[in-house]
Order: structure tokens, then C-alpha cells, then sequence
């Protein structure tokens, strides 16, 4: 496998997690306990995922190195929103804090650690490609 066929690969996965994420608060945000998420973090995790994956595969295809350094800038403020909706996943304390749920999906934090986590990853080796030149 090359790198061009991981950085594609990558690409794909990460537009699959940006757009489950959506899918998956929007059908548990009636729910309460964690799986509660403030509606302009899900919006900004959102649009910088879209502005992402769309500025990626626009230098992936042979555009500016301005261009790619906008794509790596917004991977890494998308990776930052990610980990704080992954956060949403930890126990609140307080007289009236409720106790966690589910939401019905993985039961529990996994699915969102793996994807949030992996994403993380996925951006350090699109980071890593840039500046190393590699693509």
C-alpha cells in the first residue's frame, strides 16, 4: 500500500466519522446525561470537518501548499472540537448531575473514542505527509 492510497483511505474515514458524529447527536439530543452536546460544538465540529475534508482533497489533487496548509490548520481545529464532544463522555459530579446513559448505538464511549482517538492519529499522519513531503 502506498502513502498517496492511506491519505486517500484516511481522507474517506475521516469523512465517515465527521458525518456519524452529526448523525449520532442529532438522534441522541433528546436523551439526557452525556450523550448531551451543545449545539454550537456539534454545528463547529460540523462545518470545520466539511472545510477539511473539502480543502484536503482539493491540495490531494494538486493544488497550492497555501491550500494544504489550510487543510492541516482546520484538521487539527476539527480534531480539537472532536476530543471535546469525546469529553461529553465524562462523569459528571455534582448535587444534581445525572447518571451517564447510553445512547443506544456501541453502549458506552467506544465507538466515539475510537473514531475521535483514530482521528487524532489520522491527523498527525496527514501532518506528518505534508511536512515531510510525501504527497
Amino acid at each position: 500500500m502506498t502513502i498517496d492510497n492511506l491519505a486517500w483511505m484516511l481522507t474517506a474515514l475521516a469523512a465517515v466519522v465527521i458525518m456519524l458524529t452529526r448523525s449520532r447527536l442529532i438522534a441522541s439530543a433528546k436523551q439526557a446525561g452525556v450523550t448531551e452536546t451543545p449545539e454550537g460544538l456539534l454545528n463547529a465540529h460540523s462545518v470545520l470537518g466539511v472545510l477539511a475534508v473539502a480543502s484536503w482533497v482539493v491540495w490531494l489533487v494538486g493544488h497550492s501548499r497555501t491550500l494544504g496548509w489550510v487543510a492541516i490548520v482546520l484538521w487539527w481545529a476539527l480534531a480539537l472540537v472532536g476530543l471535546m464532544v469525546l469529553a461529553r463522555w465524562l462523569p459528571a459530579e455534582g448535587r444534581h448531575a445525572r447518571a451517564a446513559t447510553d445512547d443506544g448505538w456501541a453502549h458506552g464511549p467506544w465507538l466515539s473514542a475510537l473514531g475521535h482517538v483514530g482521528m487524532v492519529a489520522g491527523v498527525a499522519f496527514f501532518t506528518w505527509t505534508f511536512f515531510a513531503h510525501r504527497l
